[in-house]
């Protein structure tokens, strides 16, 4: 009878680990195959067929649709450069200039992946709209009140992600460095 409550126990313990293991992968992700320049983090193989199986199982979770390989790839930022969590409460300006693409966008969401609710109806920008200086930088200026030039609305949430999708572009897996791929930066200031 011991032996039979030793065996029951193990299983259950090994289950609730599987499981719990497998729960903190797809809900927080994995560094197989991560490209990290600055706040900005990509997983180029996630649109291939040499896909990890976590980053599978993520997708699978999500209902995420990734970027084939072909088409370009997908950047996120959860910080700034100084790895201060995003904050709608807060001034967050991301400036300078993105890597060689054909198109690229720049969309907000909430930690959940949904688009953050605002009054302008404003979830993002596109290269072919964005404001840019004379050197052909840019500066969008992501807050909860209304700033001049390109703003992007938080609506005052608490943590928000930042994406950057780059299609056709030569960044991918063989990407290393801020010289392969320079990316915009990410600044916080003031909070209210």
């Amino acid at each position: 009878m011991r032996l039979i409550f030793h065996i029951l126990l193990a299983l259950i313990l090994a289950i609730v680990v599987g499981l719990g293991a497998t729960w903190v992968t797809t809900t927080r992700g994995t560094d197989f195959g991560t490209l990290t320049i600055g706040a900005w983090t990509a997983r180029p193989r996630t649109g291939t067929s040499d896909i990890d199986p976590y980053s599978r199982a993520t997708i699978a979770r999500s209902g995420e649709l990734p970027i084939g390989t072909g088409d370009g790839i997908a950047f996120l930022a959860t910080t700034d450069d100084n790895k201060r969590p995003l904050d709608g409460r807060c001034d967050v300006v991301v400036s300078g200039v993105t890597p060689a693409a054909r198109f690229w966008t720049l969309t907000l969401y909430d930690r959940k992946g949904y688009l953050v609710a605002n009054s302008l109806q404003r979830y993002g920008f596109t290269s072919e709209e964005i404001v840019r200086n004379s050197d052909g930088s840019f500066a969008v200026r992501v807050a909860s009140r209304a700033r001049a030039g390109n703003w992007l609305p938080t609506g005052g949430i608490e943590r928000y992600v930042l994406m950057l999708r780059l299609y056709d572009t030569p960044v991918g897996v063989g990407t290393r460095t801020q010289r392969d791929a320079p990316m915009p930066s990410i600044a916080t200031g003031g909070c209210s």
